[in-house]
Order: structure tokens, then C-alpha cells, then sequence
């Protein structure tokens, strides 16, 4: 693995020369940010034109319209550590889980006073919304007693009605409809309250179409920027493409779900076209970790695909294919179609580039693995006492 450094953060002073006067002086960006679950670097065709069989034509056009980075990480190589990160802006080893993932049914994982990015932003005046997997705890409450229930077996659900005491809209969210994580999908959750039980293929279209109607009500209402957490569930197992995408890649069903999955981006791409909303909205695209050892990997490379698009490992390794992920920025009139970028970077980096973005300084003593690469989306170069990322 090639020796990484990256340089000094800019102040929000600079970047406001940097960046268009409107950034800081007139309405602030919606934010979009669109999270695969165990999608490898190489599952996009745009990033791997030499070795990816999957189409990917939604991703790969909002990377003709956008900047790709090609040396961006997650902080781990599996799925809550990852996550934790994102909304916090710090390592996931920093709390109790130190190794792992959450299985639900407990407390969540981020502390009750701990500021994430939907806190943060929803300070600032945003309409924050989630929508998909979350997989960093909460628990489930009788809805007549209050009694927290307990898990009974692996695949226990929460019967509807449950109420959700510690979920996403306890920690900055206005918004959450989707569910805790692939042994829970199942349980269908809206803001507090467990609302269905359904069958897992029906998962991602509900994402989807949810995510569409987000946009639809907030471009209605107009009266506040948003800041819209898009967390797919696919193409981790299980892996249940629905029948229009069934044998649609020619390779195996994880492919044909990267397929349904790269349909579900084009689908909000479409939607912030619809509503008037792309151009004043930066959009994310990325993942929690490298591709699944599940998708079977030997077989799709025996058909030419290379889901790490050769670099070594894949999800839960500690080589760059477990944590090299995806992640493609679109943001028109501040990032220049086609570009690209290889700094370094990770997803818990997320918090302060928001923190430049909107010109206002973190939270003393929060995101503190949080370094802003906004400079590096006008090719600046990103400035941090950061010596490397720690996976």
C-alpha cells in the first residue's frame, strides 16, 4: 500500500474566497448522501472501465457530472464502525464497540449528548432526514407498557407498534423511515415507531420511493435546505433482487442487485432534476466497506469482474479492498464535471466538510477525526495535521 499524507485544513475565510460568494452570503446547499452496503471500489463501472461487468449507468453519470476520488476509505471494513464515523466524525473504537458490528436491541451506540452531522446541520436551520439502514443500536419498547424488549432469538422482530425510544430522531434527525440492519429488515420503522413487518426483497424499492418523496415534500415546502442520509441496504445480503432485475447482469445476483441498487440513485438523481433542486444540491455517493465474500467473488472474477478492481481483499480485510470504497461528488457550479481527485480521504471526514460548507466551527470537542476536503472538490489542496487514516 502506497505511503498516504495529506496537508493543512483551510479556514472557512479561505475557502469563502475559494468558493462562489453565494456559498457563504445566500441560501445554503441541500446535501445529499447516498450509502451502499458492502458495494466494492470496483462494483462501479466508472471506476473500474477495465475490469467491471456490472453497469452502473446512475453512478457513472453522476461521476461524468462530478468529481470521483480515488483514494477515498471508510474507517472500517465492516458496516457499523463505518457508520459511526460518518455521522460523527470520529473512529468507532473511540466507544465500546471495539470490534465487530451492533446486532440491535440494545442502547444506541451514539452517546445521547454526542453531536453528529443531522445535529449539527439541524442547527443550522436544515431539515434532516434518514432513510434506510441505520445499524448503530436503538432499542424497542412495549407500546401499551414502556417495558424495553428483549431479543429472544436471532431473527426476533419488534411487533408493530413497538416505540423507539434512542432511534435516529434522538440524534439530530427530523426524519427516519427504514429499518436496523439485514437480521432486522424486516421491521419496517417510520421516525419512532415500528410501522410493518415486510418481506425483505420489498426493502429497496421502499427506500427508494421514500427517498423520492423526501424530495418531493421538501421542494414543496421550501423552506429550509435539507440535509437527506440515503443508507441503501444492498447489495448486502440478503440478496434478494425483485424480478425485473433477476438475471439482468448476466453474472450472479449480486451483480444484478448492484444493478437495482445504481437503478434507486438515478431514480433521486431524478427526482432532484424534477423538483428544481440539483443545482443547488451537493450529492454524495459512496459505501460502508469492500464488497461481501457473500457476492461470490471467485465466480463473478471467473466472468472478468473484479469487485476490489484489483486491489487486494475485499469487505472485513484489512487491504485496501476492504475499505477503498466509492465515493463520487456532485455539485454543479462548484465542482467541475469529469474531474477527479487523488487525495486521501474517509468518511468520517464528512462533519467537517459540512462545518466548511455552512461556515460554521464544529462543536467544541466533537468530530475530532474529522478532516474537510472541500478545498480538494475546487483542486485545492485538503489541509490537516492528519498523518494518515487509521482503518
Amino acid at each position: 500500500m502506497k505511503n498516504r499524507i495529506i496537508l493543512s485544513r483551510l479556514t472557512a475565510g479561505v475557502l469563502a474566497a475559494l468558493l462562489s460568494p453565494s456559498l457563504f452570503a445566500g441560501q445554503q446547499p441541500n446535501i445529499v448522501f447516498i450509502l451502499c452496503d458492502d458495494l466494492g471500489y470496483g462494483d462501479i463501472q466508472a471506476l473500474n472501465p477495465d475490469h467491471g461487468k456490472i453497469k452502473t449507468p446512475s453512478v457513472d453519470k453522476l461521476a461524468a457530472e462530478g468529481m470521483i476520488f480515488s483514494d477515498a476509505h471508510s474507517g472500517s471494513a465492516v458496516c457499523t464502525p463505518t457508520r459511526y464515523g460518518l455521522l460523527t466524525g470520529r473512529y468507532s473504537w473511540r466507544t465500546t464497540l471495539q470490534r465487530g458490528v451492533v446486532q440491535g436491541f440494545a442502547p444506541n451506540l451514539i452517546a445521547e449528548d454526542r453531536p453528529t452531522v443531522a445535529s449539527f446541520l439541524k442547527a443550522q436551520g436544515y431539515h434532516t432526514g434518514i432513510i434506510g439502514k441505520w445499524h448503530l443500536n436503538f432499542q424497542y419498547a412495549d407500546k401499551k407498557t414502556g417495558e424495553i424488549l428483549k431479543r429472544t432469538g436471532k431473527k426476533t422482530l419488534a411487533p408493530v407498534g413497538s416505540k423507539i425510544p434512542d432511534g435516529p430522531v434522538t440524534r439530530g434527525f427530523n426524519y427516519y423511515h427504514g429499518f436496523h440492519h439485514a437480521g432486522d429488515m424486516k421491521g419496517v420503522i417510520e421516525n419512532d415507531t415500528v410501522i410493518a413487518h415486510e418481506e425483505e426483497i420489498n426493502m429497496l424499492p421502499r427506500i427508494t420511493r421514500k427517498a423520492v418523496e423526501y424530495l418531493e415534500t421538501r421542494a414543496a415546502k421550501k423552506d429550509a435546505p435539507f440535509f437527506l442520509y440515503v443508507p441503501y441496504g444492498s447489495p448486502h445480503a440478503p440478496i434478494v433482487p425483485t424480478k425485473e432485475w433477476l438475471g439482468k447482469s448476466g453474472l450472479n445476483e449480486h451483480a444484478d442487485f448492484v444493478m437495482q441498487t445504481d437503478d434507486g440513485v438515478g431514480q433521486i438523481m431524478a427526482a432532484l432534476d424534477k423538483h428544481g433542486l440539483t443545482k443547488n444540491t451537493l450529492v454524495i455517493f459512496s459505501a460502508d466497506n469492500g464488497t461481501s465474500k457473500g457476492a461470490d467473488i471467485p465466480e463473478l472474477a471467473k466472468k472478468g469482474h473484479l469487485v476490489s478492481a484489483g486491489f487486494r481483499g475485499s469487505k472485513a480485510d484489512l487491504w485496501d479492498g476492504g475499505h477503498r470504497v466509492p465515493f463520487v461528488v456532485r455539485w454543479p457550479e462548484h465542482v467541475a464535471a469529469g474531474s477527479r481527485s487523488d487525495q486521501l480521504i474517509c468518511l468520517t471526514d464528512l462533519f467537517a466538510t459540512t462545518s466548511d460548507i455552512t461556515g460554521v466551527a464544529s462543536p467544541t470537542g466533537s468530530a475530532e477525526d474529522s478532516v474537510s476536503f472541500l478545498p480538494a472538490l475546487s483542486g485545492e489542496k485538503i489541509v490537516s495535521t492528519r498523518k494518515g487514516v487509521i482503518h
